[in-house]
């Protein structure tokens, strides 16, 4: 009987995590001793709606990617047994044997918030290397940079209130899960559900009951009295199952004081029931009691919650989160922007309808008022001079990492001062607020020559 497979990726099979035609312009740039030095950089075309902004995440796990890339000899083997490449020369197979990544990495640092057509990594590298790691990067920054944006508007809608990812239930697949997981925490959540999340990650866990526990019991009380027996110091009951009211008071019957830390509401009407629950809990001497709230919970549903004084203290948040239900894919690209040839640096770009980009290595300044919140920002040429701070920072260097990453508490805590660094109008759920982001007229100026002379060929 054949062994169930886990699907997982793993450093013998890293190689393979990519697209095929990535492997197939591999094989045709080394027949066409096409590897020279080139540059790629990953951006967002264009923001999603009701994403005024975006906050960088998944660099971490992009360069632990670049830093163990290689290709097994199974993955060698499964690549040249595939008729497409059975008249490709020998010499690729060799030359992935040999594989590694060699190149330079810039990259915005996570937490950091990020506009449309800014770079938020630049890989510059012999063109194979610069090629085949493309769909890798664009998944793991593609999706944590998703769902920690996502992750932020809910934070906010909970204005200062704990906000819990409750989402690996439903999130796609258990790896999306783990790294939903980390990008929920950079976008300011608190703790996780995940163990995996908590033990790789450093994240704080969180976790109460399922219905399934107090409906497993004859009767609900019994079901909270063997779960404090279990649990003396860390007592938090889900009161949702029959009746959320009566349930209130059975938790303030138990009679244990300060162990009893938390009740959880998963269903209903959530703000009466949870100002009838404080009611309860507070004529019982159990103000020091916290209120969770969960169940198909978004940013508006909390937001609303919130200007309603729900005496909500904590909030798990999980399907809506975790695949950022409302804009479920952000549209990240990463393209060619410059080579090396004939002894000099060539700008690329394409201009096709609607997906036109600039062209040459690029650096963004960001420029802040004097009350130090953030005013605009300028994508130019790199190394131009035109002021602000730039934000893309040297992460690899001949494929060695320059620094280790930073831990993510550090991460978390960028985020959370970025967030006081923008513009008020563009943390509200709703607004016509746009960032201000121009292009340096160096930039314009080579664009347009870049475009004339492609036309002219």
């Amino acid at each position: 009987m054949r062994e169930p497979k886990s699907l997982f990726i793993n450093e013998d099979n890293l190689g393979l995590v990519t697209d095929f035609y990535q492997l197939t312009m591999a094989a045709g740039y080394l027949q066409n001793d096409m590897n020279h030095p080139a540059t790629f950089e990953l951006f967002i075309r264009r923001l999603p709606e009701n994403r005024p902004f975006l906050i960088a995440a998944g660099l971490e796990q992009a360069l632990h990617y670049l830093t163990h890339l290689r290709f097994s000899r199974e993955s060698i083997e499964y690549v040249r047994r595939h008729p497409a490449f059975k008249h490709v020369h020998k010499d690729f197979f060799s030359y992935l044997k040999k594989f590694c990544f060699s190149g330079e990495v810039f990259a915005i640092p996570e937490g950091t918030p990020v506009f449309a057509e800014e770079p938020l990594l630049r890989v510059t590298a012999p063109m194979i290397e610069a090629q085949l790691v493309e769909t890798y990067l664009l998944a793991t920054i593609n999706f944590q940079t998703l769902i920690a944006s996502k992750a932020v508007r809910v934070v906010l809608a909970a204005r200062g209130r704990e906000v819990v990812d409750f989402g690996s239930r439903r999130a796609h697949g258990p790896q999306a899960a783990v790294l939903a997981a980390r990008a929920c925490f950079i976008g300011g959540c608190r703790s996780t559900s995940n163990v995996l999340a908590g033990q790789q990650l450093g994240i704080p866990v969180l976790g109460t009951m399922a219905h399934s526990w107090v409906m497993a019991f004859d009767t609900e009380e019994e079901s909270f009295r063997a779960f404090h027996r279990v649990f003396p110091e860390n007592t938090a009951l889900l009161i949702d199952t029959y009746d959320t009211l009566r349930a209130a008071q059975l938790a303030r019957e138990l009679n244990i004081g300060d162990k009893l830390l938390s009740v959880r509401l998963d269903s209903g009407d959530l703000l009466s029931l949870s100002k009838g629950v404080r009611k309860i809990l507070d004529e019982g001497g159990l103000g020091h009691v916290k209120i969770m709230a969960s169940g198909d919970l978004n940013e508006d549903r909390i937001d609303e919650l919130m200007r309603n004084d729900a005496p909500i203290d904590i909030f798990g948040v999980g399907t809506e989160m975790v695949t950022s239900k409302d804009q479920p894919a952000l549209g990240g690209i990463y393209k060619l922007v410059e080579q090396e040839r004939y002894g000099r640096h060539v700008p690329r770009m394409k201009f096709s309808e609607d997906k036109v980009f600039y062209p040459s290595s690029k650096q963004v300044y960001r420029f802040l008022n004097p009350g130090g919140i953030y005013e605009r920002d300028v994508i130019g040429v790199e190394r131009e001079d035109v002021g602000g701070q730039p934000l893309l920072e040297p992460v690899m260097h001949k494929g060695k990492l320059c620094k280790e990453p930073p831990d993510l508490e550090d991460i978390q805590s960028r985020t959370l001062e970025s967030l006081s660094q923008l513009p008020e109008g563009l943390k509200r759920l709703r607004t016509e607020e746009a960032y201000p982001v121009r292009k340096s007229q160096r930039l314009e100026e080579l664009k347009r020559r870049t475009e004339e002379g492609l036309r002219r060929g």
